[in-house]
C-alpha cells in the first residue's frame, strides 16, 4: 500500500446534495481538481463502494478518503506583487488589497503570481493549515476581480476564519459595474449554480445547483451600465457574474458571461468590472469586530468616470 493517510468525514444536514470533489474541497482544502483526482483512482469509498466525482453526498453517510503522499506537489512561485496592497498587518492575519491578475494561490494551468507567493516574498510569515499550495487562504477572489481578501498568519486564525467564512459571519461588501438597468433597483437574485453543462471552467443557473442567494441595490444609473452595490448570502464561485449574467446584466468587461465587448472596449476595460470594496469579520483572537474598505483601482476608476461623464 503507498504511502499516505486516511480521513473519514461525516456529511452534515447542510453539506447534502454536493457532488463529492466539491464537499472533499471544501472539507479537506484541496482544490477541485485534486478532489478529482482522488475520485478518479478510487480513493473515496462510502460504505466500501468507490464514488465518482459528481455523485451527490447524502447526510449522516460517512466517506472515507485515502490521501497519498505526492511527489510532485504544486509548488508556491514566491514572487513580490508590486500592486499588491497590505491594509491592515495583525499579529494573526494580513488583509491585502488584491490587484487584478494575481490568483489566492497555486493550481494547476495557473503561472501567473499568487497572493500566497507574494506574501512570502515580503516576508510575512503564513499559516502552514490546509493544502500546502494554500497556506493561511480562508477565502478566495477570482484572478480577474480586485478588492480585499484576509489571510491568515497564525494556525489559530486560520481555524476561526475558515470556520467564520463556513459559517457566512463576514460582512463582504462587492461594488459591480453591470450592464443596462437592473429592475427592481434593488433586489435579490435566487438561483442554484453549477457547473456549466458545455463548459466545465464555467457556472451557470442549473436546476440542481448548490443554492446561491445574491442581494443588490442600484447606487447609480448610467443609461448603458449601472453602478451596483452586492451582497452575498452564498460564496459560490463565480457567483455575482453568474448572476447578473442570468438576469441579462452581465458585469461590463465579463466577456465570459456575455457582456458587450464594444462596451468595454470604449470604457478601456480588459476584465470584468467587479471589486471587493468593504470586508468586516470578528477577529480571529479577541472577537472584536474589525472591518476595512479598498478603493476602485485605476482602470475601474477611470472606467466609472467616462460613464459618468459620458464620454464614449
Amino acid at each position: 500500500m503507498s504511502e499516505g493517510r486516511k480521513e473519514s468525514l461525516v456529511v452534515q444536514p447542510e453539506d447534502a446534495k454536493q457532488r463529492v470533489d466539491a464537499f472533499l474541497a471544501d472539507r479537506l482544502g484541496l482544490s477541485r481538481t485534486q478532489t478529482a483526482l482522488l475520485c478518479a483512482e478510487g480513493n473515496v469509498t462510502a460504505a466500501g463502494k468507490m464514488l465518482g466525482k459528481s455523485r451527490k453526498t447524502i447526510a449522516g453517510e460517512l466517506i472515507d478518503v485515502f490521501l497519498p503522499v505526492r511527489p510532485d506537489p504544486l509548488e508556491i512561485r514566491v514572487e513580490l506583487v508590486e500592486d499588491l496592497k497590505i491594509i491592515a498587518d495583525d499579529d494573526d492575519y494580513v488583509v491585502i488589497d488584491k490587484p487584478v491578475g494575481v490568483a489566492a494561490h497555486p493550481s494547476p494551468g495557473w503561472v501567473g503570481p499568487t497572493v500566497v507567493g507574494a506574501l512570502i516574498a515580503a516576508g510575512y510569515r503564513i499559516s502552514t493549515s490546509g493544502a500546502a499550495e494554500r497556506q493561511g487562504i480562508v477565502h478566495r477572489l477570482d484572478v480577474g476581480t480586485s478588492g480585499l481578501m484576509v489571510v491568515a498568519k497564525t494556525e489559530r486564525a486560520y481555524t476561526a476564519l475558515k470556520r467564520a467564512f463556513k459559517e457566512r459571519t463576514p460582512k463582504k461588501i462587492y461594488h459591480a459595474v453591470v450592464q443596462g438597468l437592473p429592475e427592481p433597483l434593488q433586489g435579490t437574485i435566487d438561483a442554484p449554480l453549477g457547473r456549466h453543462p458545455g463548459h466545465d471552467w464555467k457556472f451557470a443557473v442549473i436546476e440542481d445547483g448548490r443554492p446561491s442567494v445574491t442581494h443588490y441595490k442600484v447606487i447609480e444609473a448610467f443609461g448603458r451600465a449601472s453602478l451596483v452595490e452586492v451582497t452575498l448570502e452564498t460564496g459560490r464561485t463565480h457567483q455575482i457574474r453568474v448572476h447578473f449574467s442570468a438576469l441579462r446584466h452581465p458585469c461590463v468587461g465579463d466577456q465570459t458571461y456575455g457582456a458587450d465587448p464594444k462596451l468595454a472596449a470604449a470604457l478601456g476595460l480588459t476584465r470584468q468590472w467587479l471589486h471587493a470594496q468593504t470586508l468586516g469579520f470578528f477577529h480571529p483572537v479577541n472577537g472584536e469586530w474589525v472591518e476595512y474598505s479598498s478603493q476602485y483601482p485605476v482602470d475601474l476608476e477611470s472606467s466609472l468616470e467616462m460613464l459618468r461623464d459620458g464620454l464614449f
